[in-house]
């Protein structure tokens, strides 16, 4: 596993390229193909897709900056909104947009995202690079909360709070939210003040259940990984995520901010993405 490459550095040494400027962070509707029609209708074989799967407590605008970045980079971007509703469920929706992509794809997870897109990805032929952001990468057999639990660090169970959704079939099923007066600190430390209230009034709850759900695939055996560590993350360990990325033998990197990295940090998320985009379009 290559060594954990600085904040300062990443730009420099691992695409070789000057650092762009941070791109905004204000949220919005991000500049996205958004169904698989548009990328049927204008994707080319040719440049992998780069597939933005978001986590819990967030939604595809939290990958607004990290869009921009590499569309300015002539990428191909979709970012679905994920259910949130259960790990199995999740990876097959996933899926199903990525049997809609044509052409290489380069699969992205944030936080749960990472857990989806490795179940999801799967015997995937066109999935050529997987790439984790402060994400969960689970073994066959190991769920979220039980990666969380696996070292000292996170204070995510302080900070959230439960609510009860009906069931199609009768009775009530548990979602988790952070709590709003928590969601800065807990969630997006670092970002304005502004941008983390909007982003705690559009949370995405998840199910208690979709973060107890064992994996049952573990694509980052197969495929090649790149890992982005956020080393002030308070919902996933710090400790857990370096773990978690030597396990899968993943090219890493580790900046100083919060698990919201995407929103806080996109250059970083950007360039790291941008470098298995590369290590793609130099393997075919």
């Amino acid at each position: 596993m290559n060594p954990p490459i600085s904040r300062r550095t990443v730009t420099a040494s691992l695409l070789g390229i000057a650092a762009l400027g941070t791109a905004s962070t204000a949220l919005g509707t991000p500049a996205v193909a958004s169904g698989r029609d548009q990328v049927r209708a204008h994707g080319s074989p040719e440049e992998p897709t780069v597939v933005l799967v978001h986590g819990a407590f967030a939604d595809a605008s939290s990958w607004r900056a990290v869009v921009e970045r590499l569309l300015r980079q002539g990428h191909r971007v979709v970012a679905p909104a994920l259910p949130l509703r259960g790990l199995a469920s999740d990876a097959a929706y996933i899926r199903s947009v990525l049997d809609g992509i044509a052409g290489p794809i380069v699969l992205v997870g944030h936080s749960y995202g990472g857990a989806v897109i490795s179940q999801a990805a799967a015997d995937a032929p066109h999935v050529k690079a997987l790439v984790f952001i402060a994400a969960f990468v689970p073994d066959i057999g190991e769920s979220a909360l039980q990666l969380t639990g696996k070292f000292p660090g996170s204070t995510l169970g302080q900070a959230t709070a439960t609510q009860f959704y009906p069931l199609a079939g009768g009775g009530r099923g548990e979602e988790l939210v952070i709590r709003k007066d928590l969601f800065r600190k807990q969630f997006a430390a670092g970002v304005p003040t502004r941008t983390a209230q909007v982003m705690a009034a559009g949370q995405r709850p998840i199910t208690l259940a979709a973060l107890q759900e064992p994996a049952t695939a573990a694509a980052w055996k197969k495929i090649p990984s790149w890992y982005l560590v956020a080393t002030e993350d308070r919902n996933i360990p710090p400790a857990a995520e370096r773990w978690m990325a030597e396990r899968a033998r993943a090219r890493t990197v580790s900046v100083r901010a919060p698990h919201a990295v995407s929103v806080s940090d996109p250059q970083f998320v950007g360039d790291l993405i941008l470098s298995a985009a590369r290590s793609v379009r130099s393997s075919r």
